[in-house]
């Protein structure tokens, strides 16, 4: 093995924002972090959200006001709709045709 090329290995010292600290190898003297096996919601089952931003809030209030905007709104089905849509257009074809009988009678009585 060279001796020139590897790093200097230290017993470190771990610290975490917790207050927890543990020795470990490392080429560095000295760790902090912020979250350990101590603190950490998957070794102690206490689960804690973080959301600075406020997403969760945000996205509770986008579906809260599609409710209510779906809530006021009527379903239609299609089959209805073109039932509608249909009878609209027979009476406008009706009314036209009586319109054009009535032209033709109209220009054949004189």
């Amino acid at each position: 093995m060279k001796t020139e090329i590897h790093p200097t290995y230290y017993q470190a010292t771990v610290t975490c924002a917790c207050g927890n600290t543990f020795v470990t190898g490392s080429t560095k003297e000295a760790i902090v972090t912020e979250i350990c096996s101590k603190c950490h919601p998957f070794y102690t089952g206490k689960q804690k959200l973080v959301d600075s931003a406020h997403r969760v809030e945000k996205y509770q209030e986008k579906k809260k006001k599609q409710a209510e905007v779906s809530a006021g709104r009527k379903y239609v089905s299609k089959k209805v709709k073109r039932a509608e849509k249909d009878s609209k257009g027979k009476s406008a074809k009706a009314d036209a045709k009586a319109a054009l009988k009535a032209a033709k009678s109209a220009l054949s009585d004189n």
